[in-house]
């Protein structure tokens, strides 16, 4: 009785300091979240969505930086998501005990964990150098680096979880190994791998080392690739750090505008995994 009693105090002792961390870490979230809506919810207006970044000292808006977002965003998830998809393929359904396969899940995870400024300066050799401007493309294909890791995990461990009872069903009536990969695998594992897109979507939302290597800036409006363009996080950066009012303000609207963003997508990969798992 005397040790049971002893497990049970230790136990509870235990309990409650990982009670305390954990409020003490969401204590610094909440602040976080408070100060950003307290103040970013003064900055948002229809002129944040419809106006262009303004001169200093000007009122103005987030519209080029926004749409300069979602551009490269698109472009990035576009090149990333069928590589990732591939490479997760492989490793999952093909290579899964081929010693090629450690290697390059070793590798991604160093990429997975690599800081972002070293993928900015990479693209920046690679692409700002040799076609001698900065570009939209050069900062999508820096965001493609960073989506590819994220998506070859996701896809990997989703594919992995799905039991190879299925895969030999779809077999055993005769149906080739891609057409069970595609129809039964995949099926399978959508939920999953559709919330490990939006996760790299997530990811990718508040980068700006890389931006500021590649696509750098532009204070105008350009839907041009092969040109500099705006970005919200590059823009907030900016202006975060002038000393003038309507620029701090429209920086602090624009993180605002992010993190809405990025809790919008999080939720949402939590209710697709949520709803597979109901299934």
């Amino acid at each position: 009785m005397a040790s049971h009693a002893a497990r049970k105090a230790k136990n509870n002792v235990m309990m409650g300091l990982c009670l305390v961390a954990a409020a003490f870490g969401l204590m610094w979230l909440a602040l976080i979240l408070i100060d950003l809506i307290y103040e970013g919810i003064s900055g948002i207006n229809w002129a944040v969505f419809s106006e262009m970044t303004p001169p200093p000292g000007e009122t103005g808006g987030l519209l080029n930086p926004i749409v300069g977002s979602l551009i490269m965003t698109f472009v990035a998830v576009l090149v990333g998501t069928p590589i990732g998809i591939l490479a997760g393929t492989y490793m999952a359904e093909y290579g899964r005990h081929d010693k090629i396969t450690n290697v390059i899940r070793f590798i991604n995870d160093i990429l997975l964990s690599a800081p972002s400024i070293i993928v900015g300066l990479f693209i920046y050799e690679l692409m700002v150098r040799t076609m001698g401007h900065f570009s939209a493309i050069a900062g999508a294909m820096a965001l493609a680096i960073i989506v590819l890791p994220v998506i070859v995990r996701t896809t990997e461990d989703m594919l992995l979880l799905v039991p190879d009872a299925l895969r030999e069903a779809g077999t055993a009536v005769g149906a080739p190994r891609w057409i069970v990969i595609r129809s039964v695998a995949y099926k399978a594992a959508s939920a999953g791998m559709i919330t490990g897109v939006l996760l790299a979507v997530a990811r990718i939302s508040g980068e700006t080392a890389p931006l500021l290597f590649t696509a750098l800036n532009n204070q105008f409006w350009s839907l041009d690739l092969n040109a500099p363009m705006a970005s919200l996080p590059v823009t907030i950066f900016q202006f975060a750090l002038s000393p003038y009012d309507s620029w701090q303000s429209l920086a602090w609207a624009g993180a605002l505008i992010t993190t809405l963003a990025v809790l919008t997508l999080s939720i949402v990969a939590r209710l697709l995994t949520a709803t597979k798992e109901d299934r």
